[in-house]
């Protein structure tokens, strides 16, 4: 789950990180009253959204009046700001954040998240600030400090002095990014994050490391341990689709293809996915209906794929396990029928109950396509939507 910057910063804040003041509006007036509360006189006009590239799209402005302010809040509420991360389409503005204006010395990066390779919390730190991670990392990966904090030991006082000492601070400034640090960590602990990124982390005029903005990310199978995390979810940011599919607790995740995948395993859904390419197709979405899905979450599943439009056919691959052939097959059939299907539709079945599940398909009377393995599977779906097409 994704949170936006404000709240991002407000969560911070009760671990003691450094962030300037702010507030949030959703209209052109609150932006003024936040503004006129805040005193200036320069203040950061900020659109809110799951995205970063914001700056370069238009969604930050540095203003020195209430005037603008309120000319900058109108100019973003509503708007379809498009970045880098948002696609062509945008994401629309909804809501603003406008906080105090800070003396910028120097900008830096400074991120907290999970290294698989370690299977420990690392913070990555970097003098470039201000540019993305992934292009620092590309170019110039010198440039980037990786601390491993060991879980048994926690964050020790030598390994924030060690992230200090490496962005280049020093005096006060290290002290300063030693409580930030510690900050930083509990909060990433203490609310399952995933991901704490602050690009920039600044060092002000006067000498103060400051977190001037953050993003932060969170374990969805933690959540049900912070109630006080999920109420800052923003369903408008998110895909309706992919919201659907928790109501059934489906993993559901769109993609840009044309082929609708529905798999019982995330490690089979992902093959799926791969062998789909191999054979010259695209795969439209994930979907992992799990080990354990009933008729019903089955059929809710083939009617959440065939609600994206750019769906031109569909595989269905299950491996029966603890999952019943006879119950995936009778799940598709009823969907196909409530749906009244138009796509082309291959059925691979394997494992338990597969003679009655396959019986279920043939007897239906719907025009079903049936695979005696994943590469066959595979192959006619894509024939049959190049034939469709």
């Amino acid at each position: 789950m994704n949170i936006h910057e404000y709240q991002a910063k407000g969560l911070l804040a009760q671990y003691g990180v450094a962030v300037p003041k702010g507030g949030v509006a959703y209209t052109v007036d609150e932006s003024e009253k936040v503004a006129a509360d805040l005193g200036g006189p320069v203040w950061v006009v900020k659109a809110q959204i799951h995205a970063g590239g914001r700056g370069k799209g238009g969604g930050v402005k540095v203003v020195k009046s209430l005037a603008e302010v309120k000319d900058a809040a109108a100019k973003m509420l509503g708007m379809m700001l498009v970045t880098h991360q948002t696609g062509p389409a945008g994401k629309e503005v909804k809501r603003i954040y406008i906080e105090d204006g800070c003396e910028i010395a120097r900008e830096l990066y400074l991120g907290l998240l999970v290294d698989r390779d370690t299977s420990r919390l690392t913070f990555m730190a970097s003098t470039e600030g201000g540019m993305d991670i992934e292009e620092v990392a590309a170019k110039t990966p010198e440039k980037i400090l990786m601390v491993p904090i060991d879980p048994a030991a926690g964050l020790q006082s030598h390994h924030a002095r060690e992230i200090a000492y490496g962005l280049g601070l020093e005096g006060d400034q290290v002290k300063s990014a030693v409580k930030l640090i510690f900050g930083l960590y509990r909060a990433f602990n203490e609310t399952d994050a995933s991901l704490l990124e602050i690009n920039p982390l600044v060092v002000s005029a006067a000498g103060e490391v400051i977190a001037l903005d953050a993003k932060m990310n969170f374990d969805d199978s933690a959540l049900y341990r912070h109630k006080d995390v999920v109420k800052l979810r923003d369903e408008d940011e998110e895909d309706p689709a992919e919201i659907e599919a928790q109501k059934h607790d489906l993993n559901y995740i769109k993609l840009d293809g044309s082929i609708g995948c529905m798999v019982n395993g995330a490690g089979l859904a992902m093959a799926t996915m791969d062998i789909i390419k191999l054979h010259g197709g695209s795969p439209a979405n994930f979907l992992d209906v799990g080990g354990g899905a009933t008729r019903d979450r089955v059929t809710e599943a083939f009617k959440l794929i065939l609600s994206d439009p750019n769906v031109e056919g569909i595989l269905v691959n299950i491996f029966g396990g603890i999952m019943r052939c006879d119950v995936i097959a009778d799940g598709v059939v009823a969907a196909a029928k409530e749906v009244s299907l138009h796509v082309p539709l291959v059925v691979r079945l394997e494992g338990t109950n597969v003679e009655q599940g396959n019986k279920i398909i043939a007897d239906s009377g719907l025009p079903i396509v049936t695979a005696d393995d994943l590469g066959d599977a595979a192959a006619k779906i894509v024939l049959a939507v190049k034939e469709a097409a």
